[in-house]
């Protein structure tokens, strides 16, 4: 997926009278037109970025690639179209990956296509105060088209503790990335909704480099306020290291609901320790002069609450 600048859509026109359409010349037309908006998609199977645009204008392009639900032996043909409207960007996909899933997956439900778009602020701007994650909105979309929703419907004592913990500010939440969270996430850190819809709650382990990059990572997506979503490698001087959270596990035992240690199993296990790590209480940095967050290998994982305002289109849909 190169740099790409919003390009105006062109229609290919054959001028062929219906009085000399024969069987063949059509044929010969209709394959030519079928052809053509073929080469329009480019291929992503696997990509790895490298682009630090964090202009979304700059990834204006339809793209597609040829995946399999490994565990179900399913083909699937993932579709992405991003396109530039006033001062946003329309980010249009049927919420398939640009790689292969499910080969160590526990779904509940199999992949289903869906029809989501999300539009997202080409100039995103700062809030007086940062604003809280909440399950009403998806929290990001990913340069492949997938969705990314951090916080699982599921608390300690609540139902079967998988669904139905709607209250945001209900204790002991579980972590879909924690250790005893058993929400049957695959290779991708992801699984399914109730719909079928793909989505991951974590690193995607896709898009970027994740072994020794000699450069930066490059931006993989868009939050819903805008703001761009780094891979998780930083530099530091000369070195290029993995960024650091500054969530950590808070010491000693829960008082209440599950007893036990803070091991990461609910989103309360952790607490922010402003400056003990590179980013700040969102999971963002600055880097060459621009906001964003940035992948992490422990909570919050990506975005630890939104810098900016999520955009409406980001809101749930009715399931």
């Amino acid at each position: 997926m190169p740099q790409k600048r919003a390009m105006p859509n062109q229609t290919h026109t054959f001028n062929l009278p219906l009085s000399l359409c024969t069987l063949t010349t059509c044929a010969i037309a209709f394959a030519a037109i079928t052809s053509q908006a073929a080469q329009a998609h480019e291929e992503i199977k696997d990509v790895i970025l490298t682009d630090r645009s964090t202009n979304c204008a700059d990834y204006a392009d339809t793209y597609s690639a040829e995946v399999t639900d490994v565990q179900n032996a399913r083909n699937f043909r993932a579709s992405l179209a991003i396109t530039v409207t006033g001062d946003s960007c329309e980010i249009t996909s049927n919420a398939v990956p640009n790689h292969d899933f499910n080969a160590t997956g526990r779904f509940a439900r199999p992949v289903a296509e869906q029809n989501q778009s999300y539009s997202v602020p080409a100039n995103p701007t700062f809030n007086s105060a940062p604003v809280a994650l909440s399950l009403r909105y998806d929290n990001a979309v990913f340069l492949n088209g997938v969705k990314l929703d951090l916080l699982a419907a599921g608390c300690f004592g609540v139902g079967d503790g998988r669904i139905g913990c709607n209250d945001v500010s209900s204790p002991y939440r579980y972590d879909p990335m924690g250790p005893g969270a058993g929400f049957g996430a695959d290779e991708h850190n992801a699984h399914t909704q109730p719909d079928g819809t793909y989505h991951y709650h974590g690193n995607p382990m896709a898009l970027f480099d994740q072994s020794n990059p000699t450069s930066p990572s490059p931006v993989i997506g868009f939050a819903a306020d805008g703001f761009p979503i780094f891979g998780s490698y930083i530099a530091d001087g000369s070195t290029i290291r993995l960024a650091t959270t500054s969530y950590r596990l808070k010491s000693g035992t829960r008082s209440g609901g599950p007893g036990g240690s803070y091991d990461g199993t609910f989103v309360d296990d952790w607490e922010f320790v402003a400056g003990s790590g590179d980013l700040d209480q969102c999971n963002g940095m600055v880097q060459d002069g621009v906001y964003g967050y940035v992948v992490t290998e422990n909570y919050p994982h990506v975005i630890g609450c939104f810098m900016g305002t999520p955009d409406p289109s980001f809101l749930k849909r009715r399931r």
